[in-house]
């Protein structure tokens, strides 16, 4: 149930450096999952509320693509700063409204510092290419140029890193912005709009549109908008990357997961054990690179004996409780979703070797659910192929690396693996061979630092260009081709 509270306040757009109602009287609950208690209410923005984001954006890029590269660092510099400066603040609004644990929050802000970090290279990042002489008396230089409007929809599950794999390094390369957040953690975008604001950026270059379906197909629509940026479920990626292309823009969509990791009998079981444990249940397994699926190879009942141990003392509850890893889901829906998934892989023959449903008990608020492992899992059952976005891992049994290979290449998905052994042979074969874009080798969670591309594959990604690294500059920019001749 919840908890229901008066005169909570409902949160304005920003637009045009000023913040503004919605034209919409609508609105949603923001809720902290780990007591259910409303902690303020976010409009549902109109198409109306985005044209106007859009406006003030195509009006502040006419300035803002013209200011010199080094004067765009230096506001970012000032943002990092003053970022660095709330670093634990920021940390505990992502733990008011997301649930994760405080230190798996303090985690993502850093990981959100180092996105504005490399942004602040922007001077190295937009250099173009020369070539002198490419005929007689004919040279060649390459220009880049901002694109424009960007759009972008970040999901609640890093309410801090998503939109900072974007905004920063789209407005370094010249462009102006309109975010939209999650609907369910939206208070840390506004703050994150402020603290931009306070280091100098010019009103306009970031706007901030809350709301829902309107909003995404007001940016999609919206002919002043050059590109979209997406991170989020499957269904929903695949709908923004063929609308927003039929409509001409450039899109990046990150998609759903289903990780898988691969135990080696020749593996260090505890440390192995230890690191999926993590992977698999901080943020409650409401992570992109969250292991979902362990594939066990050989005859490994000791990896298996291990991973029950370390999960029966896993602590859970509050995220601002020190010790605690395993945190609640967002919202009560999702969790009877997952209990759903839970009698799904019972129906289909799995063995439930952990029950966190019995856990459920120990909280009478917030939506908790324990630790959840089924073992003897086959590809072709529910929880082995689908995202289910929670703490339930799944065993797969294989006889040997080809066999655990080949589960992951069945997979429609492509973000991440891992291996754990100390067999470089294997290692090599694994990293010719695993079927996705973000391999670890002994590494629980193997996601790109920011001068990397975040570079899933298959349905995990949809576009051409990823967001972050080089990839992240060639998204957000446009080349301009000079041939010179010299002899006229």
């Amino acid at each position: 149930m919840t908890i229901i509270k008066k005169d909570v306040a409902v949160l304005k757009n920003y637009i045009g450096g000023e913040w503004v109602d919605s034209l919409s009287s609508q609105t949603l609950q923001v809720v902290n999952p780990a007591t259910n208690e409303e902690i303020a209410r976010v409009p549902v923005s109109t198409k109306e509320d985005v044209a106007m984001a859009v406006k003030a954006a195509k009006q502040a890029s006419q300035t803002w693509k013209k200011t010199p590269v080094p004067k765009r660092a230096r506001i970012l510099y000032k943002y990092h700063s003053l970022l660095s400066d709330n670093h634990e603040e920021l940390a505990k609004l992502v733990v008011q409204e997301n649930g994760k644990s405080f230190k798996e929050a303090y985690g993502e802000v850093q990981r959100g510092l180092e996105c504005v970090e490399f942004a602040c290279g922007a001077p190295t990042l937009m250099m173009g290419e020369t070539l002198s002489g490419i005929a007689e008396d004919i040279d060649s230089e390459m220009f880049r140029y901002p694109i424009g409007v960007v759009g972008g929809i970040t999901p609640f599950n890093f309410p801090m890193m998503v939109p900072l794999w974007m905004f920063p390094l789209a407005i370094a390369c010249g462009n102006t912005f309109v975010l939209k957040p999650s609907e369910r953690t939206p208070i840390l975008a506004n703050r994150l709009a402020e603290l931009l604001t306070d280091a100098g950026m010019p009103d306009g270059v970031l706007n901030v549109v809350h709301g829902a379906h309107d909003v995404v197909n007001g940016l999609i629509e919206h002919k002043e908008v050059a590109a979209i940026s997406f991170v989020g479920s499957q269904p929903v990626a695949k709908y923004v990357y063929q609308q927003a292309a039929s409509h001409g823009k450039r899109v990046q969509a990150l998609s759903g997961a289903k990780n898988h990791h691969v135990v080696m009998p020749d593996a260090d079981m505890n440390k192995a054990a230890e690191h999926i444990i993590s992977s698999a249940f901080g943020s409650a397994g409401q992570r992109c690179m969250a292991c979902s699926a362990v594939v066990v190879v050989g005859d490994n009942e000791p990896f298996v004996k291990a991973l029950s141990k370390k999960a029966d003392e896993l602590c859970i509850g509050n995220g601002m409780d020190e010790e605690v890893l395993l945190t609640p889901v967002i919202r009560k829906e999702h969790r009877e979703k997952t209990l759903g998934y839970i009698d799904k892989g019972l129906q289909e023959g799995a063995s439930l070797i952990r029950d966190g449903r019995k856990e459920m008990d120990d909280f009478k608020e917030g939506n908790f659910l324990g630790a959840t492992i089924f073992d003897h899992v086959s590809p072709d059952m529910t929880i082995a192929k689908e995202e289910m976005f929670a703490p339930i891992l799944s065993l797969l049994r294989a006889k040997d690396l080809d066999e655990g290979l080949d589960y992951i290449r069945q997979s429609r998905y492509g973000n991440g693996a891992t291996i754990y052994t100390k067999d470089a042979k294997a290692v090599r074969q694994f990293r010719e061979e695993a079927d996705a874009g973000m391999l670890g080798i002994n590494v629980g969670v193997p996601a790109t630092m920011a001068f990397f591309p975040f570079s899933g594959w298959k349905d995990s990604f949809y576009g051409d260009m990823h967001v972050n690294g080089k990839d992240g500059v060639n998204f957000y920019t446009r080349k301009k081709m000079i041939t010179s001749r010299f002899d006229f």
